[in-house]
């Protein structure tokens, strides 16, 4: 029954008291032994020091550079349209409740893979010139949001 679940034996460990006398085998200086960097409260080196020798990841080669304002799309092909019915408004909250994509990034781009054999309005943040050829040769429109 589920009231009578219990912790198989040995799986849970009662916590070290500190400094409780030298019966407790942690008395006086609490496992930490006698001085020293160690011993002080909040002592010890930074993570990642490694005794003044150059650390790790100052060791490693740097390269490139990291755009912290990049944007990232998330792609739709137009043989993912096909699943719309004529007519239809494609816009990025249709896609994902339809679930064409999963998530949106930074906006959605319409790419050219496959064909389109659908007349349809889709609104999306970018599209490849292709794929807007393709949507305009098939009847629809494009509209960019």
């Amino acid at each position: 029954m589920l009231n009578e679940l219990r912790p198989v034996e040995g799986a849970r460990k009662s916590r070290k008291r500190l400094g409780r006398g030298p019966g407790s085998g942690t008395g006086k200086t609490a496992g930490k032994g006698n001085k020293g960097q160690l011993a002080r409260s909040g002592g010890g080196p930074r993570p990642g020091f490694e005794g003044g020798q150059l650390p790790f990841f100052q060791r490693l080669p740097k390269r490139g550079f990291n755009n912290v304002n990049r944007k990232e799309y998330t792609v739709v092909n137009l043989s993912d349209l096909n699943i719309f019915n004529d007519g239809e408004v494609v816009t990025p909250e249709v896609l994902i409740a339809r679930n064409v994509i999963k998530k949106l990034l930074s906006g959605v781009k319409v790419l050219a893979n496959g064909t389109l054999e659908k007349k349809l309005t889709v609104k999306a943040n970018h599209f490849s010139k292709a794929a807007e050829a393709a949507i305009i040769s098939a009847g629809g429109t494009v509209e960019v949001i």
